[in-house]
């Protein structure tokens, strides 16, 4: 395993983040194919076996379940000091709101059920997992700034945003003197590129870590052509972002198939070889050991640059799909609130 550091933190990670959004209690969740807690922890420990020490989950995972069995498998086979654990934090709800909950309130309300959930004393990054329209700006930077402070976060980072919308927090939080995002997380793989438009270039200038996720876009780009799995077949958000494009993706997908074939290695290690010439390290879920093993022998697999530009040629522009979407129709909300006076919430 290959180790960097995080954007301007102080963190050394793997190459490969374990995304842990797939572990879980199936009953508290969305998901059919979430692993319970003895099969969670198999491939938590498996990972850390082949050098994995970066992990990433999030409150809003099978309603914390998610943090509590990382949390466990944690405690039980490694050095806390060994890790770096990521999670990440939901807006607040209308009834936080009506309640008179405050951004910085409702921030360490979320940090403390967090780390009671992964029974931890602070985490490594606290991510804002989606921009909230609805709560100040100022409030959200001086509420993380605050946990990271009083030593419940060592860092933090974003989720699911614009360029302009980290350039804005980050400008903000130099001004007032608070904690800075080093890391965001986005929706950026070898079939779904548009991170590469704006954020790609604010990152690079600003030395902000890039960790996206659907790294292989739900499974799509570790299977040849008609193959299927339960994931494929029963993942309905990811068929919401990729099937309206999949006629396209497939050529890409293709070259995938015929690299991996080439070099006698699987589809996986080639995307996400891609993907590692692009960012810092990508989150990879993980339901099966096969899974781990192929992102982690990615780390090592290197892409000649002709291979690349092979890769990205077939590539044509998409529209944004999932959260990103939802968040341009929020911004659009916002822009009308305030052009027609109305009173903003």
């Amino acid at each position: 395993m290959k180790f960097t550091k995080l954007g301007d933190s102080e963190l050394t990670v793997s190459r490969i983040c374990m995304g842990c959004m797939g572990f879980g209690d199936a009953g508290n969740g969305q998901h059919s194919w979430t692993l319970d807690e003895e099969h969670s922890r198999e491939i938590m420990k498996h990972g850390l076996e082949l050098g994995v020490n970066f992990f990433d989950t999030a409150i809003g995972y099978q309603s914390g379940t998610s943090e509590q069995y990382v949390g466990r498998a944690l405690r039980d086979y490694v050095k806390r000091e060994d890790v770096v654990v990521a999670t990440k934090f939901l807006p607040r709800t209308q009834e936080d709101i009506e309640a008179g909950i405050t951004g910085q309130q409702h921030i360490e309300r979320m940090v403390n059920k967090s780390l009671e959930n992964l029974g931890m004393d602070y985490v490594d990054l606290y991510i804002y997992h989606m921009w909230d329209y609805r709560t100040p700006l100022y409030d959200i930077m001086e509420g993380l700034h605050n946990i990271v402070k009083a030593g419940k976060a060592r860092y933090i980072g974003i989720s699911n945003c614009f360029a302009w919308q980290l350039a804005k927090a980050n400008a903000l939080a130099e001004k007032e003197g608070f904690a800075k995002f080093v890391s965001i997380q986005g929706h950026y793989n070898l079939i779904f590129r548009e991170e590469e438009r704006e954020m790609a270039k604010l990152c690079a200038e600003d030395n902000i870590a890039m960790t996206p996720y659907s790294a292989l876009a739900g499974g799509r780009l570790s299977k040849a052509p008609g193959e299927t799995s339960k994931r494929l077949e029963e993942d309905s958000y990811a068929k919401f972002k990729y099937d309206a494009t999949a006629g396209q993706d497939s050529i890409i997908i293709s070259r995938v198939m015929e690299l991996a074939e080439k070099h006698g290695v699987s589809m996986t290690e080639i995307s996400l070889a891609w993907l590692l010439t692009k960012v810092t390290a990508p989150v990879v879920g993980a339901t099966k050991m096969h899974h781990i093993e192929g992102a982690v022998k990615a780390a090592d697999f290197v892409l000649s640059e002709e291979e690349c530009a092979y890769l990205e040629e077939p590539y044509v522009p998409h529209a944004l799909v999932g959260v990103m979407a939802q968040n341009t129709v929020s911004a659009a909300k916002e822009k009308h609130v305030w052009s027609t006076g109305n009173q903003k919430i």
